[in-house]
C-alpha cells in the first residue's frame, strides 16, 4: 500500500475524515474535513505520518521546523524529533494574522522547513513563510499531511509537498450547491 492509500485510511479508521457541510479557515466550503487533531491524538499514528513527512524533508539541507499554530504544532515537533530538529512555530496574533512569540528567535541565515498539517490555499504556510524571511531565515521547503489544493497554491518560492494530494471540491460562499445549502455548516477548524 502507498503512503497516500495508507494514510487516507487512517483518517478514515480514526474518524478524522469527516463529511458534512463545512466551513474551511480560507473561507471555502466543503463536503469534506480533515481533522489531523482526531489522527494525531494516537501518538504511534502521528509519529508513523509525520514520520512519512519527514523523510521527504530529510533530503533538504535545514537548521530548524517552523509550523503555523494549531494544527500545524504536532506535525512540526514530530517532523523535528524524527530528525533530531528544533522545532518553533508562529500563532494567531490575535488580528488574523501569525506572529513569533514566546522568546522563539530566527537568526540571519538560518535555514527552515516549514511542517503544516492541511492546506487548500496555502494562506498559513505564506504567513510562516513570510515571517521566516523577514526576520533573515530562509525556507528550504515546506510540506504538509494533506494537500487538498488540488495543485492551486502560490507559488511559495522553495519546493512544496503534500503526503494526501486531492482535489477536493470547494466552494466560495457565494456559490454553495443547493443540498449542501441544506445541511447546517460546521466550522470544526482552529480559527
Amino acid at each position: 500500500m502507498n503512503p497516500q492509500q495508507e494514510i487516507l485510511g487512517l483518517f478514515r479508521s480514526t474518524g478524522a475524515l469527516l463529511n458534512g457541510h463545512f466551513v474551511l479557515r480560507s473561507g471555502l466550503h466543503s463536503r469534506e474535513f480533515f481533522q489531523c487533531a482526531l489522527l494525531l491524538q494516537d501518538t504511534a499514528v502521528a509519529s508513523k505520518v509525520c514520520g512519512y513527512l519527514a523523510e521527504k524533508a530529510r533530503e533538504l539541507e535545514f537548521d530548524t521546523v517552523i509550523s503555523p499554530a494549531v494544527g500545524g504544532i504536532v506535525v512540526g515537533q514530530e517532523v523535528g524529533r524524527h530528525l533530531g530538529k528544533k522545532h518553533i512555530f508562529v500563532e494567531k496574533d490575535g488580528a488574523g494574522g501569525l506572529v513569533l512569540r514566546r522568546g522563539f528567535e530566527i537568526k540571519k541565515g538560518e535555514r527552515f522547513f516549514v511542517a503544516e498539517d492541511v492546506v487548500t490555499r496555502g494562506g498559513r504556510v505564506q504567513e510562516t513563510i513570510d515571517i521566516v524571511r523577514k526576520l533573515g531565515g530562509v525556507v528550504v521547503g515546506a510540506g504538509s499531511i494533506v494537500d487538498r489544493s488540488g495543485g492551486n497554491l502560490p507559488d511559495f518560492g522553495c519546493p512544496f509537498f503534500g503526503l494526501v494530494s486531492l482535489a477536493v471540491e470547494t466552494f466560495p460562499p457565494d456559490q454553495i450547491p443547493e443540498d449542501l445549502q441544506a445541511v447546517p455548516a460546521a466550522k470544526p477548524g482552529s480559527k
